[in-house]
């Protein structure tokens, strides 16, 4: 399973949000954007509710104000998860 997750930060701290993120398990990439949101990453779990332990992980860094999960439906893996 793999999803997108759109994440609005504090003024000022989208660089360092997307690193903390970019940490976390579970999380293939995690990019500081211009536009609506501050943060995209793009996250996969082999289940559901592993999928779901890493969007928890995500909320719980400092500095996000607001996510938005977008979760790709019938998506294969196509790399091993970390």
């Amino acid at each position: 399973m793999e999803a997108f997750v759109l994440v609005q930060t504090e003024v000022g701290k989208a660089a360092l949000v997307a690193g903390s993120i970019a940490a976390l398990s579970g999380v293939r990439s995690a990019e500081d954007v211009v536009g609506p949101y501050d943060v995209i990453a793009r996250v996969a779990g082999a289940s559901d509710d592993e999928l779901g332990e890493v969007i928890h992980a995500i909320q719980q860094v400092g500095g996000i104000t607001r996510t938005l999960t977008c979760q790709i439906p019938n998506h294969r893996v196509s790399a091993p998860i970390e």
